[in-house]
């Protein structure tokens, strides 16, 4: 991970340049706007880097605790099933607050959601580490994941007005790749450091590393010069939201990206624990490695789009369900090398899966695109926060071979959704063909 459209994707979002919740603008500008900023023109390079360290800060921050969750179990005396929630309260939060703050970020800027949003989540980085007891923890996390939502909420909007259409797709590209490098290098960040010193320094560290992308963030990012402040409207925002929930494919899309991530967050929560037990006994630097896995995803992600193409959203989602379900039958041997292939197709299946839904939902909204893909972030977040808590509660109950099932049964989940989709697009395919037929229209084999 969230927005304005261009009828540029991202593979993991759409762009969505019109807003959907407002009215009246507040001020307006006289003079001839300013030319939108592109390669070669000034302070391009300066916003591509802006939010690069945006992306690198906000995944860091938000799965800082997931590496370090046997440390966590070790040292707080508590299991697998409440350390987890370090995880799921963060993702939670965020799920929570990001339909609010792209509604906000309407009234009072993009430049400002985002600088007040990393400001917030980086001051509560560098108290988490304090924490006395797991209640404190988690109760610090789900607020740090709801100000982290700021960021997701604003980068698409302010990158398709200030960035010329041209130019739009590279620099979405770019906070994407910052997005993936932050998770990845948060969670590789506090494995070594747990190691030496123990989690409560390597979450001191993630926060050091996240104050520093927040400061070079701040002095990177141009102001915005397109943007005009709108009025909030609840009742507008409301009606909005809830003409998509009544969208049948919309709502297919929201549960297929939620059951995806379930899967996800359910395995990487988990696996830290079964790693350090016997028969692997890895230590904490080892585990954290383990997330360079994450790589197969930003690769995964960049072929969804050819794959698609070929096979159509549909039979992109069966291959993705294939995948993810063959990795999690692997990954039941306990042979390291099987467990990190398993790994592998599961994290490439999870980011195919996860494109090929999310780049749909733009394109299935008529309308209010900006809350379409924000309603998409919330339930693909919250699957996260579902899938680290009920995945804990599996590998307490039932070991690695309850992870497994629980993952099996959300893959199950989405490959019925998905078959469910494909049967009535034939019967909406038949109809059709029966009106032409009515109609004397030559209908094409």
């Amino acid at each position: 991970m969230p927005p304005a459209d261009t009828g540029a994707s991202t593979g993991n979002h759409r762009v969505d340049a019109s807003p959907a919740l407002s009215s009246a603008p507040l001020s307006t500008a006289a003079a001839p706007a300013p030319e939108r900023m592109s390669p070669g023109r000034p302070g391009y390079v300066r916003m591509r880097f802006a939010l690069f360290t945006a992306g690198i800060a906000t995944f860091a921050l938000l799965y800082s605790t997931q590496a370090l969750l046997p440390a966590i179990s070790g040292d707080l005396h508590v299991q697998a099933d409440r350390a987890s929630w370090s995880v799921s309260a963060a993702t939670a939060g965020l799920a929570l607050a990001v339909l609010p703050l792209s509604a906000l970020s309407e009234r009072f800027g993009r430049r400002a959601m985002m600088t007040g949003s990393l400001t917030i989540a980086v001051a509560l980085a560098l108290l988490v580490p304090f924490a006395p007891d797991l209640g404190w923890l988690i109760g610090l996390r789900a607020v740090q994941g709801a100000a982290l939502a700021g960021i997701p909420a604003s980068a698409m909007a302010y990158l398709s007005e200030e960035v010329q259409p041209k130019a739009l797709i590279g620099a979405i590209g770019l906070f994407v790749a910052g997005n993936s490098i932050g998770g990845m290098s948060g969670r590789i960040l506090t494995g070594w450091v747990a190691d030496g010193w123990g989690w409560r320094t390597a979450l001191a560290a993630v926060g050091v590393m996240a104050l520093l992308c927040a400061v070079a963030f701040r002095l990177l990012l141009p102001p915005a010069r397109h943007f005009t402040p709108a009025a909030v409207s609840p009742r507008d925002l409301g009606r909005t939201v809830a003409g998509h929930l009544r969208d049948p494919l919309l709502c297919r899309l929201y549960a297929i990206g939620a059951l995806f991530m379930t899967v996800f967050g359910a395995v990487y929560t988990v696996i830290g624990y079964r790693l350090v037990a016997e028969p692997f006994g890895l230590s904490q630097s080892v585990i954290g490695s383990i997330f360079l896995i994450y790589l197969v995803g930003t690769v995964s992600s960049a072929a969804t789009g050819k794959l698609v193409g070929r096979l159509g959203r549909r039979g992109a989602l069966y291959v993705a369900v294939t995948t993810t379900a063959a990795g999690l039958l692997l990954s039941l041997l306990d042979s390291i090398g099987a467990v990190l292939l398993g790994l592998v197709l599961i994290t490439a299946g999870f980011f195919a899966g996860h494109a090929a839904a999310s780049s749909a939902v733009s394109r299935t909204a008529k309308t209010g695109r900006a809350q379409a893909a924000a309603l998409y972030q919330a339930s693909y977040y919250l699957g996260s926060s579902a899938g680290g808590a009920l995945g804990a509660l599996a590998f307490h109950a039932a070991g690695w071979s309850g992870v497994v099932v629980l993952g099996l049964a959300a893959v199950t989940g989405a490959a019925g959704i998905t078959l469910y989709g494909t049967r009535q697009a034939q019967v909406e395919r038949r109809a059709e063909v029966a009106r032409q037929a009515l109609r004397g229209v030559p209908v094409r084999a």
